[in-house]
Formats: C-alpha cells, structure tokens, sequence
C-alpha cells in the first residue's frame, strides 16, 4: 500500500467512526503516526514502518476483526502504540502536539 492511499480523509473518516470503540488515546497514536509519516524530515525506513501501521489500522483485513465487542481493536491499537515507540527517535515535540490538538477536537466535537 503506498502512502497516497492513507490519505488524511480515509484516517478522519476511520477515527470519526471509531471514536467510542478506540478511545482517545488510539486516536492520538495514529495521528501522530499519520503526520511522522507526512514530516519531509522523516527518514523513508520511518516513513515505510509508520505507513504500515496506519495501513493496518484503516484496512479492513484484521488479526482481530474490529467490530469484536471489547477486542477489536486491541490489535491495532497495540501495533500503533509499539510503532510510536520504535520510531520516537524521529517524532518531534511539533508533531506530538499536533496530534493532541486534532485528537482531542475529534473528541469535543463528537456528535
């Protein structure tokens, strides 16, 4: 999958109808991801792994299938999460707080 299909549209519109099931948190770590992924300084390795994840997260091809009450996302959160952390050497503080502005919007703005 290459990175023009985690476009920011597809990402808002999985957030969006997921917001109950994943929690802030999840949410926060995708956008962090999604803009790691979108930062021209991020390394193409960085870029590769961070796409993955987002790939994984927005397709409906799951280890858990999503719509499993209480799991289903767990999968997805859990492989952002680790991600997030075998990529923090190249997230900036910039794109960190980004990330929490937008996430915590979706969450105020919920209808």
């Amino acid at each position: 999958m290459n990175d023009k299909k985690v476009s920011k549209q597809r990402l808002m519109s999985k957030l969006k109808g997921t917001l109950q099931s994943i929690g802030k948190e999840a949410s926060y770590h995708a956008l962090v991801l999604f803009y790691t992924l979108r930062a021209p300084d991020t390394p193409a390795w960085c870029k590769s792994v961070a796409l993955g994840a987002l790939a994984y997260f927005i397709s409906l091809v799951d280890g858990i299938p999503d719509l499993t009450p209480f799991l289903g996302y767990t999968d997805d959160v859990a492989l952002m999460a680790a991600t997030i952390a075998a990529l923090s050497a190249h997230i900036t503080p910039e794109t960190k707080e980004r990330a929490e502005r937008e996430s915590s919007s979706l969450f105020n703005n919920k209808d």
